[in-house]
C-alpha cells in the first residue's frame, strides 16, 4: 500500500512538473531561462543515467561524454541524411546508445575499479577521433544545422527543446526509481557490496551489469540528441568534451547515489550554480567551483546530500525525544 501510494504521488508530481514547464513556455517571453533551464534538465538526465551504472552498481563510468557525443552525432546524421524530426532523432539515439552500451559492457564490464574507468575514457577518445575524421558529419571543423519550423503550442524551438528535455527527465527518473525498488536494484546493490559473494548466492551479476549499461547508455544518448538543434551546431571537441563526464560524476556524488533523488538534487544544485556563475562571473570558474564542492562532499559527506540528510534525521529524532 505504501509503495502504491508513493508511486501515485510520484506520477502526480511528474504531471504537475510537466504542466508547470508547459505553462512557463507560454508565459515567459525571455528566451534565456529556457536556454539555461535546458542545460540543467540535460544534466539531470545525464546524472540519473550515470547513477544507474555508477551509483547502483558501483562501476565509476567516465564515458558519459562518449555516449552524449554519440547522441549528438546520431541526431546530426539523421538530420543530414533524412531530415528526421526530433522525436525520431531521440528514439534512434536511444537505440544506438543501448547497442553501444551493450557492446561496451561486453568488452569492459569484466574489468573492475580503475581499469573499467580507464577503459571508458579510452572509449571517448576512440569515438571522438572517428567522428573527427568523418567528413560527412563536418569533421574537426564541425557542422552547422538549420532548425525546422517550431510546432505549436511553442513560440520558439528552444522552448520546445526545453519541454522535450523535461519529458526525458521524467522518463529517466521514473526508470531509475523503478530500478531502485525492483529486483534489479537489489541485485545491483548486492554486486556493488561484494560482487563475488553476489555471484556465489546466484545473482546474475554480468546480466545485471549489462542491463545497467544498456539503460544508462540509452538515456545518455537520448539526452544528447536534442543538443545539436539546441546549439544549431555540432563539433567533436564540444560534443565529446570530458567536462560532461566530470560534471555528471560530481553531480551524482554530491547529491548521493544511494537514492534516485540524489543525482536529481546534485544536478539541480550544481547546474543552477554553474549557470549563475557563467552569467555573473565567468564560465571558467565553473570547473574550480565543481572541484571545490566535490572535494568538500567527498571528505565531509561521502554519501552525498541524501546520506547527510539521512544521518541528521536520527539525531533530530533523539533531540525531539
Amino acid at each position: 500500500m505504501t509503495k502504491q501510494r508513493g508511486s501515485t504521488a510520484f506520477w502526480i508530481g511528474a504531471v504537475a512538473f510537466l504542466l508547470a514547464v508547459l505553462l512557463a513556455t507560454q508565459l515567459i517571453g525571455n528566451e534565456y531561462p529556457f536556454f539555461a533551464g535546458y542545460v540543467i534538465l540535460q544534466f539531470i538526465v545525464l546524472s540519473v543515467a550515470w547513477s544507474i551504472l555508477g551509483g547502483y552498481a558501483g562501476y565509476v563510468n567516465f564515458g558519459t561524454s562518449a555516449f552524449f557525443g554519440v547522441g549528438v552525432y546520431t541526431a546530426v546524421f539523421l538530420v543530414k541524411a533524412t531530415g528526421a524530426p526530433l522525436a525520431v532523432q531521440i528514439g534512434v539515439a536511444a537505440v544506438v546508445g543501448a547497442l553501444l552500451g551493450f557492446a561496451v559492457g561486453l568488452l569492459t564490464l569484466r574489468m573492475q575499479g580503475i581499469f573499467f574507468s580507464i577503459a571508458t575514457i579510452a572509449l571517448t577518445i576512440v569515438i571522438e577521433t572517428s567522428v573527427t575524421n568523418w567528413r560527412y558529419l563536418g569533421g574537426a571543423a564541425g557542422i552547422q544545422l538549420q532548425r525546422p519550423q517550431v510546432l505549436p503550442p511553442f513560440h520558439s524551438y528552444v522552448q520546445m527543446l526545453f519541454f522535450v528535455q523535461a519529458l526525458l527527465v521524467v522518463l529517466a527518473v521514473a526508470i531509475a526509481r523503478y530500478i531502485q525498488g525492483s529486483w534489479i536494484g537489489r541485485g545491483l546493490q548486492a554486486l556493488k557490496d561484494d560482487e563475488l559473494a553476489a555471484e556465489c548466492t546466484g545473482v546474475p551479476t554480468l546480466r545485471l551489469k549489462l542491463l545497467a549499461c544498456v539503460i544508462s547508455g540509452a538515456l545518455m544518448c537520448a539526452a544528447g540528441a536534442p543538443a545539436a538543434m539546441y546549439l544549431q551546431y555540432a563539433d567533436p571537441g564540444s560534443a565529446f568534451n570530458l567536462n560532461y563526464s566530470v560534471s555528471v560524476l560530481a553531480m551524482a556524488l554530491i547529491g548521493g547515489t544511494a537514492h534516485w533523488a540524489g543525482p536529481v538534487i546534485g544536478a539541480v544544485l550544481l547546474g543552477v550554480t554553474q549557470q549563475l556563475l557563467a552569467v555573473t562571473i565567468s564560465s571558467e570558474v565553473n570547473v574550480l567551483v565543481l572541484g571545490i564542492m566535490l572535494v568538500l562532499f567527498v571528505v565531509g559527506a561521502p554519501e552525498g546530500l541524501i546520506g547527510l540528510i539521512a544521518r541528521l534525521r536520527p539525531k533530530r529524532a533523539e533531540i525531539g525525544a
